[in-house]
């Protein structure tokens, strides 16, 4: 994944009558991901009167802001200020990260487009499983589905293209993998990514009192078990999966 830092970046553009948007690069990268993440930390932490939300997106952080309390030319002054205070692509990474340990089937009938995608990352399905299951990926951002992640990055020999046609359902759970990143999903849909991996991991509980598992800027991996080790933690741990976290030191 190469840097797409330009120097029109980062750039701060106006969305509607009540949000902003600060972006660090026109396309992913690691350095634009991470000073999203450190930029959207800060904002936060300055609890600026007028801001009622953040978000971020792959490179970019948007602000919702109500125009009464704080109009556009005096929040957009006050990115520009906090932008030109340190080079934020260099930043470190916010704190209360965790490290997720999921416990996942590789191919089998549970994920059965591994073997297409090892093919075409010109590997054999063990090889792959290797790669995939020792890659530690962070959480990049969160979208498309509630709680629902985009993750990586994941090597070179991943950047592989979206399908031309939709896969009809993957179930929840299921880890999908295409242009070097996964996406795990939080409920059954349709997808144009290969599903090489299956999950017991409820990432988005609406019930639960954090909604949400995971969070940008969280780092996974998703470590190789057997069906049958996979079948029995689904059923002992049907919320988790097996899935485990700890703290990511500051």
């Amino acid at each position: 994944m190469t840097s797409h830092v330009a120097s029109d970046f980062p750039m701060i553009r106006t969305v509607d009558l009540t949000g902003m948007l600060v972006t660090f690069a026109d396309a992913l990268s690691e350095p634009s991901n991470r000073a999203t993440l450190a930029f959207r930390q800060r904002l936060e932490a300055l609890g600026l009167d007028g801001v009622l939300e953040t978000a971020t997106s792959l490179a970019s952080v948007y602000i919702r802001f109500d125009p009464a309390i704080l109009d556009h030319h005096r929040l957009q002054a006050r990115l520009e200020e906090e932008l030109s205070t340190r080079d934020w692509y260099q930043q470190a990474l916010p704190p209360g990260r965790r490290f997720w340990r999921v416990p996942t089937v590789y191919g089998t009938d549970l994920a059965p487009q591994l073997a297409e995608a090892a093919d075409a990352a010109g590997m054999s399905e063990a090889q792959a499983i290797d790669s995939l299951g020792s890659a530690r990926v962070r959480v990049l951002t969160i979208g498309f589905a509630p709680g629902q992640p985009y993750l990586g990055p994941l090597g070179p020999e991943w950047d592989l293209p979206r399908q031309t046609e939709l896969t009809p359902m993957v179930p929840r759970g299921a880890l999908v993998l295409a242009i070097r990143q996964f996406v795990l999903f939080s409920s059954a849909t349709p997808t144009g990514w290969r599903h090489v991996g299956q999950t017991g991991f409820m990432i988005f509980r609406p019930e639960a009192e954090a909604p949400f598992a995971l969070q940008a800027g969280d780092e996974l991996q998703f470590e190789p078990v057997s069906r049958a080790d996979f079948l029995k933690l689904r059923e002992s741990d049907a919320a988790m999966g097996g899935a485990i976290a700890e703290e990511i030191p500051a």
